[in-house]
């Protein structure tokens, strides 16, 4: 596969441009990029570039920008996946994953059984690392949209979201996932707890905000199974697969 790396300035068919620090250390010292090899850029405002490396100085890669190909690979439904806070490893590995399988936007949010709880600087900077997460996650699996992941909130904070179907997931609940989602049009969102899930008045105030409970079998899941599992099936039911 071509290489593909993300830009946040805006990009141009013509132009040349300069690597990020951290895309320029991936490209020369993880996949052996040289001069004169294609590479592909996005900058997330949609479509993507074809380009050649011009020339590598120590960790300054110089980028010709070729054509602009209005590719997207964007699933049909807009979905947002509220995810409790889980720990360490965890959150990453969701939130790759949930980018890989087309969330629009992760909210992370805290639960009270949430083990991780950064606040202040730390939590911007989890905020900031989880962003890059998702970068990364676009630039291997061809996605040009890269998904906005928010501010960590409280659950009791979430805002209201009226032009979605919300679907909380519940062991305990008597409704199935796959009749939930027949209900699902053009936006969906899904809510998974952390690990040990959310607690009854946080059930509660998100059955408030109007999801409907769904289960996704009598096994209980891990937090970052349960999710990953309902974007694949969302996909199988009403999505791309």
């Amino acid at each position: 596969m071509v290489p593909r790396f993300h830009v946040q300035a805006p990009l141009c068919a013509g132009a040349t441009c300069m690597l990020p620090e951290e895309a320029a250390h991936h490209a020369v010292h993880v996949l052996r990029v040289r001069a004169g090899d294609e590479v592909t850029l996005f900058d997330g405002r949609g479509g993507e570039y074809a380009a050649r490396v011009a020339s590598i100085e120590r960790l300054k890669v110089a980028v010709d920008l070729l054509q602009h190909r209005p590719i997207e690979r964007e699933p049909p439904l807009w979905t947002v996946l509220v995810q409790g806070l889980s720990s360490g490893e965890r959150m990453d590995f969701t939130i790759r994953k949930a980018v890989e399988l087309g969330v629009a936007e992760v909210r992370p949010v805290l639960a009270a059984a949430s083990l991780a709880r950064p606040k202040g600087e730390r939590a911007a900077a989890r905020r900031e690392h989880w962003q890059k997460v998702a970068i990364a996650a676009c630039e291997q699996c061809g996605r040009n949209r890269v998904p906005e992941v928010h501010p960590a909130i409280r659950v009791e904070q979430l805002p209201k979201i009226n032009d979605s179907y919300k679907i909380l997931l519940s062991p305990r609940a008597e409704l199935r996932f796959s009749e939930a989602c027949r209900k699902v049009e053009t936006a969906v969102t899904l809510a998974a707890g952390p690990e040990a899930g959310f607690s009854a008045a946080e059930e509660a105030a998100l059955l408030d905000c109007g999801f409907v409970p769904a289960s996704l079998g009598p096994r209980v899941l891990r937090t970052e199974t349960a999710a990953l599992a309902a974007l694949a099936a969302l996909n199988a039911l009403r999505g791309d697969f």
